[in-house]
C-alpha cells in the first residue's frame, strides 16, 4: 500500500490537451517558444482537467483527500477545519490558515518543508527582480541572430563590453542568494534549539538518551556505568543481535495472521451457504445444522495439493500455539549480559543537558585506548520507532563495509541511468540534429504540432517518469546498513540529490547541447569552443518546459492522487479482507519522504540558480512551478498527509547547504563562458566571486555545522534559566521588547512605516530575530511550549527494548456474524491458548467485513502511543 508522498510517475493523459493545441504549435524554426508552448498548453488543460475531476468526486472519498479533517486516531485539537462537503470548501483553510497552523497540529519537518518551499520561491522570484531589468534589455540587443525567447539570453550577446553587466549581476544576486542561505541556517539553529528546550520536548526521554553504537567491550555497565558513561546515568537499554528469535516472532506472527484469515473465510463461508439456502426456501432466516457447518470447515492437504487431509483451522491452531511457546523459549534463554556479543547500548541520563554533554564527549575508560578506540558512533534524540533493529546491532566494521558497498551501487546506478537520460534529453534538440545528420532528415517533414511535442514535451516527461523510481531503490540500500529510518532518509536525501545533479542537471544540460555541437565537431572542429559559447545557454529551453510540466501536471496530478484512489479500492476490495487488515488500511494515512522530496525541489533551485544570468528567465519559470507546488504541499499537508518520521530540520540544513552547488555551477559556467569570449574583465570579476564563494562556504560550516549537530555550552548551562540569544550580535539586545523598541526607533529615525521595517529587520538581522529567545517565545505562542510528559515505570522499562523480546501475540479479531459462529471460534482459539474476540467487527448483509470507524480508539488493533 502507497504510504510515501511521492513525486508523479505520469503526467497523466494529454490526449485531449494536443488536439485542442494543434493550431497553436511550432510554426517557426526557432524552437524555443514552439517548446514552451507545447508544454504549456497541453499541461495547463490536463491541470485543469484533474482539478475539475478533484473537485466532483472529493466529497465521496474523505479518507483520501480529506482524512486530517475528521479521522479518529488525529486528536480534536489537531484536526484541519472545513470537513464540508461542498466542493469547493476545501480551498478556504489553505487560503485562511498560515503554515504556522502545520507547525502546531502536524510536525516540525512538515512546516520546515513548506518553508523551504517559500525561501525558494523567494530566492527566484527576487533574482527574476534583479536580473530581468537590466539582462533583458542586454541580452535583447546584444546584436546576435537569435529569435523568439532566445533572445532574451547570453547566447544573444555579441561584444565584450555588454558582459560587465553579467558579472555585476552575478556578484549582486548570488551575494544575495549566500546571504539568504546563511540568514536561513542561522534561523533554523535558533528554532531547533527552541523546539528542543521546550518544556515538553527536553522532557521526552528520547531527548535525554543517547545510542552508543558498537561501543568497545570495556566500557564497564550495571552497577558502575556512571564511571565510564557519565555520573547523571539513570538507566540503560542492552542490544544484543536476536536473530533466531526475530524469525520466530515472524513466523508466529504470519501463523497468527493465517489463522485470522482462514477463520474468516470459513465465516463467510458459512453464512453464504445459510443465505443461499435461506433465498431458495424463501422462508426468511434459516439456522444450518452442526454437522453442516463442520462440512464447510476449510481443508489442507499435507503437501498442498497432494498428501493426507487435516482440518485447516485445528492445524493452525496448534502450529500458532507451538510458534508462540517456541518465542516464549527463545525469550527465556535470551541473555542480556552485556559482556556477550554486545553492539549497541542506550543510555538514559537525568537532564536533557547531561544527555547533551555525553553525546558530544567519549565515555571515560579505566584501560586507556586511542580515542577513534573509544565510541565510534552516538546518536541522540532517536525514538523507539525509528530503530532499524537488524541494522543496530551490526559491528561498525559491517556497517561501514555495507556502507560503502551502497555507494559503490548508488555510483553505478548514476552511470547506468545517464545512458537512458542522455538518449532523452538529446531529443530536446533533435530538429537542429535533424538539419546536419542525413538520416534524421524525415524529422523536418513531421507536422509542427507533433515536433513541438515531441522537442518540448516528451524529454521532460520522460525524465520524470524514470527518476521517480529511483529514491525507492535508494531507501531500500539505505535500510541495508543505517541504524534509524531517520538516518537512513538522510543518506537517501544526499544519494538523491546526487542523482539529480548529475542525472537531471548536468547530464541533460550537456546531452541537450552536445547535439547541437558534435556535427560542427566533426566537420570544422576549430570551431567548436565559440560554438559551445553559443549553444550552451540554449539548453535552458528544456528546463523552461520541464518546470511548466512539473508546477502544472505533477502538482495538480498530487492533488487528485488518483493512484492513491485507485490502490486504495483495489486493496480493500480484492486484498484486504480481516477486520485487522481493514483497519491497518483505514488507519494508515499517507507519510511523507523528506529525503525524496528536498532533492527535487532543490534541484529546481540550483538549475535556477546555474542558469539565471545565462538565461534570465528560468528564474520566473521555475518560481511560478514552485509557487504551484508550494499550495499542492499546504493541501497535502493540511488534509492528507501525517508526517512519520521526524528530522527535525536536519534535512532542511541539508538542503540549505546544497543549494550552494547552483552557485558554483553558474559561477564556473560564466567563467567559462566569459573565457571563450575572451572577456578578462569580466572572467576576472567571477574567479573572485567563485574564490569569495568558497570562502564563504568554508567559513559558514566552520561556524554553524557544530551548532546544528549540537547545543553549544553556554545554552547548556543555562537550561531552565533565562537564556541570552545565541546568536544576538551586541550586549543589550535580550528580550522581544528591546529589539522592537530598536526596530520602531529606527522605522522613526528614516520616517518609515513599522509595518514595512519589521519584516525587513527580520530578513537582515537574523542575530536578532533567529536568537533562541525569539525563537522560544515564538514557540510558546504556538503552544509548543506545553506541560512535561511523564512515563510510568514499565513505559520506561521497555522503552528501547527490541520488540522481538517483548511483543505479545496479536489477538485474533474476527466479525461477529448472525449465526454466532464467531462465538464458537473464539471459544476455540482461547480453549488452545490464543487470545480472540469479535468486538467492534461484524458481516454486513452482503458479508462485506465492517468496523466501528467512528470509535478506532476502542478497537482491539489499536495501541495507544507513547510520545517517548
Amino acid at each position: 500500500m502507497h504510504k510515501q508522498c511521492s513525486t508523479p510517475r505520469w503526467t497523466g493523459t494529454f490526449q485531449i490537451a494536443f488536439l485542442l493545441s494543434t493550431r497553436t504549435a511550432v510554426m517557426t524554426k526557432s524552437a524555443s517558444l514552439a517548446a514552451i508552448i507545447a508544454a504549456f498548453v497541453p499541461s495547463l488543460i490536463t491541470a485543469i482537467i484533474f482539478l475539475v475531476i478533484f473537485c466532483l468526486i472529493r466529497r465521496y472519498h474523505k479518507r483520501i483527500y480529506a482524512p486530517r479533517t475528521y479521522i479518529d486516531l488525529i486528536s480534536e485539537k489537531d484536526r484541519t477545519p472545513g470537513s464540508s462537503t461542498a466542493r469547493i470548501e476545501w480551498l478556504k483553510p489553505i487560503w485562511q490558515l498560515g503554515d504556522k497552523f502545520v507547525l502546531e497540529h502536524s510536525s516540525l519537518d512538515a512546516y520546515l518543508y513548506l518553508r523551504f518551499l517559500k525561501t525558494i520561491i523567494f530566492i527566484c522570484v527576487i533574482g527574476a527582480c534583479i536580473t530581468w531589468p537590466i539582462l533583458f534589455p542586454v541580452n535583447a540587443t546584444g546584436k546576435g541572430n537569435a529569435s523568439q525567447l532566445d533572445k532574451l539570453g547570453f547566447g544573444n550577446v555579441h561584444g565584450k563590453k555588454r558582459l560587465y553587466a553579467h558579472a555585476v549581476v552575478a556578484w549582486v544576486y548570488f551575494g544575495f542568494v549566500m546571504f539568504t542561505i546563511a540568514r536561513e541556517r542561522m534561523w533554523l539553529i535558533g528554532l531547533r534549539q527552541a523546539w528542543h528546550l521546550s518544556r515538553t520536548n527536553a522532557s521526552r526521554l528520547s531527548s535525554r538518551t543517547v545510542l552508543y553504537l558498537d561501543p568497545p567491550k570495556d566500557v564497564l555497565v550495571d552497577g558502575e556505568s556512571q564511571s565510564t558513561l557519565g555520573k547523571e546515568v539513570m538507566r540503560q537499554w542492552v542490544v544484543k543481535p536476536t536473530p533466531k528469535l526475530d524469525e520466530h516472532v515472524g513466523a508466529r506472527n504470519a501463523t497468527l495472521a493465517q489463522l485470522e484469515s482462514t477463520e474468516l473465510c470459513y465465516l463467510k463461508t458459512v453464512n453464504k451457504k445459510r443465505a443461499k439456502i435461506s433465498k431458495r426456501n424463501g422462508s426468511g432466516v434459516v439456522g444450518l445444522t452442526d454437522q453442516t457447518i463442520s462440512a464447510l470447515r476449510p481443508i489442507r492437504k499435507q503437501y498442498y495439493v497432494l498428501g493426507t487431509e487435516s482440518d485447516a483451522i485445528d492445524h493452525l491452531q496448534a502450529e500458532a500455539t507451538a510458534k508462540v511457546q517456541k518465542v516464549d523459549e527463545d525469550r527465556d534463554l535470551h541473555s542480556t549480559d552485556a559482556a556477550e556479543a554486545r553492539s549497541a547500548i542506550f543510555v538514559e541520563y537525568a537532564t536533557q543537558s547531561a544527555a547533551q554533554r555525553a553525546y558530544r564527549s567519549n565515555p571515560k575508560s579505566k584501560i586507556p585506548m586511542p580515542a577513534n578506540l573509544a565510541i565510534k558512533s552516538k546518536l541522540i534524540g532517536v525514538l523507539p520507532k525509528e530503530i532499524i533493529w537488524t541494522n543496530i546491532t551490526l559491528p561498525q566494521s559491517v556497517r561501514l563495509s555495507k556502507k560503502s558497498a551502497g555507494n559503490v551501487f548508488v555510483i553505478a546506478l548514476i552511470i547506468f541511468w545517464s545512458i537512458p537520460t542522455a538518449f532523452i534529453a538529446s531529443i530536446s534538440n533533435v530538429n537542429y540534429l535533424a538539419e546536419k545528420v542525413q538520416w534524421l532528415g524525415w524529422i523536418k517533414s513531421l507536422p509542427d504540432p507533433i515536433l513541438g511535442l515531441m522537442v518540448g514535451l516528451l524529454p521532460p516527461l520522460a525524465t520524470s517518469f524514470i527518476a521517480s523510481y529511483v529514491p525507492d531503490i535508494l531507501r531500500y540500500v539505505a535500510k541495508m546498513f543505517e541504524p534509524t529510518t531517520v538516518t537512513a532518509e538522510l543518506q537517501v536525501q544526499t544519494w538523491y540529490y546526487l542523482f539529480q545533479i548529475i542525472q537531471v542537471f548536468f547530464v541533460t544540460a550537456l546531452s541537450s547541447s552536445a547535439t547541437a555541437f558534435v556535427p560542427q565537431l566533426i566537420n570544422n572542429p576549430g570551431n567548436v569552443p565559440m560554438l559551445l559559447a553559443d549553444k550552451l545557454p540554449s539548453s535552458s529551453n528544456f528546463y523552461l518546459t520541464y518546470f511548466i510540466l512539473q508546477g502544472l501536471g505533477s502538482a495538480t496530478k498530487n492533488i487528485l492522487n488518483y493512484s492513491d484512489l485507485f490502490q486504495y479500492v483495489f486493496w480493500d476490495w480484492f486484498i484486504n479482507k480481516t477486520p485487522r487488515d481493514k483497519y491497518t488500511q483505514y488507519t494508515t494515512m499517507k507519510g511523507i519522504g523528506w529525503g525524496k522530496m528536498y532533492p527535487k525541489f532543490n534541484n529546481f533551485v540550483i538549475i535556477a540558480l546555474a542558469y539565471s544570468i545565462i538565461s534570465p528567465l528560468v528564474l520566473g519559470i521555475a518560481a511560478i512551478g514552485l509557487i504551484l507546488f508550494y499550495f499542492c504541499y499546504r493541501h497535502q499537508l493540511l488534509y492528507v498527509v501525517q508526517p512519520k518520521l521526524e528530522t527535525k530540520g536536519k534535512c532542511y540544513t541539508r538542503a540549505l547547504t546544497q543549494m550552494l552547488t547552483g552557485i558554483y555551477v553558474g559561477e564556473l559556467a560564466l567563467i567559462g563562458l566569459f573565457g571563450l569570449r575572451k572577456a578578462t574583465g569580466p572572467s576576472i570579476m567571477i574567479a573572485v566571486l567563485f574564490f569569495g564563494t568558497i570562502a564563504y562556504n568554508v567559513v559558514m560550516n566552520r561556524y554553524l555545522s557544530p551548532l546544528e549537530d549540537h547545543f553549544p555550552d553556554d545554552l547548556l548551562a543555562a537550561e531552565g534559566e533565562e537564556e541570552e540569544p545565541l546568536l544576538t550580535a551586541e550586549e543589550g539586545v535580550i528580550d522581544g521588547a528591546d529589539e522592537h523598541s530598536r526596530i520602531q526607533s529606527l522605522g522613526n529615525s528614516m520616517h518609515i512605516p513599522k509595518r514595512v521595517v519589521d519584516p525587513v529587520a527580520r530578513f537582515f538581522e537574523p542575530h536578532i530575530y533567529a536568537s533562541h529567545k525569539v525563537m522560544k517565545t515564538f514557540l510558546h505562542n504556538q503552544g509548543e511550549d506545553g506541560d512535561a510528559i511523564e512515563y510510568t515505570e514499565d513505559e520506561l522499562k521497555n522503552a528501547y527494548t527490541n520488540p522481538s523480546l517483548i511483543s505479545k501475540p496479536a489477538t485474533i479479531w474476527l466479525p461477529q456474524d448472525d449465526m454466532g459462529l464467531s462465538k464458537r471460534l473464539i471459544e476455540e482459539n482461547e480453549k488452545k491458548g490464543l487470545k480472540s474476540t469479535d468486538e467492534g467487527a461484524w458481516l454486513d448483509e452482503k458479508r462485506h467485513v465492517k468496523f466501528d470507524e467512528d470509535n478506532l480508539r476502542q478497537l482491539p488493533a489499536w495501541k495507544k502511543p507513547i510520545p517517548f
